[in-house]
């Protein structure tokens, strides 16, 4: 066995985060996570307990069904960011709609944590792009042909008598109007 070989004495740690890595990058992994920790604590808020010394507070409102409602549906658009991603637009959208709608329904989003998190993960979301094969992209500087490379960089050349005459005629107005 040679030094170089890879792959057999690779330890599985490193091959898991490597494939988590791999998986990761080929959806909004964070628009998701982002997402999923907006809904917790708007689900979470309302039937929560604060124990403050001997004195027990209670968050539940008569709201607690719509904003458990909203942080479910919060938790499952995050996992459909990552397993669905074709439709990230439509999940980042929807997350946005239901961190607004958060605001009123679920103490003020979740303390407003819940409601931030899910706006961004919803505006991330939207943003994402898959990104292209290394076969598709532009060439790099390196790759382009010389003449190509001292075309890009002239200056344009800038245009002579080559206006239209009609448009002076008429004092510049639209020849319609």
């Amino acid at each position: 066995m040679s030094p170089e070989s890879t792959g057999q004495n690779e330890h599985y740690i490193s091959v898991a985060r490597r494939r988590f890595r791999t998986w990761r990058g080929d959806r909004p992994f964070w628009a998701g996570l982002f997402t999923i920790l907006g809904g917790a604590p708007i689900a979470y808020f309302p039937y929560a307990d604060l124990h403050l010394g001997n004195m027990t507070l209670t968050m539940s409102t008569t709201a607690g069904a719509g904003s458990l409602i909203i942080g479910v549906l919060l938790i499952t658009l995050g996992l459909t960011m990552w397993f669905h991603h074709i439709v990230r637009v439509f999940a980042g959208i929807a997350a946005i709609l239901l961190a607004l709608i958060s605001i009123p329904v679920a103490n003020i989003g979740g303390f407003l944590i819940g409601f931030l998190f899910a706006l961004v993960g919803g505006a991330l979301s939207v943003s994402w792009a898959p990104g292209r094969p290394e076969s598709e992209q532009a060439p790099s500087d390196e790759e382009r042909p010389e003449a190509e490379l001292q075309g890009a960089a002239a200056v344009p050349q800038q245009q002579g008598a080559e206006f239209d005459t009609a448009a002076d005629a008429d004092g510049g107005r639209h020849r319609a109007g």
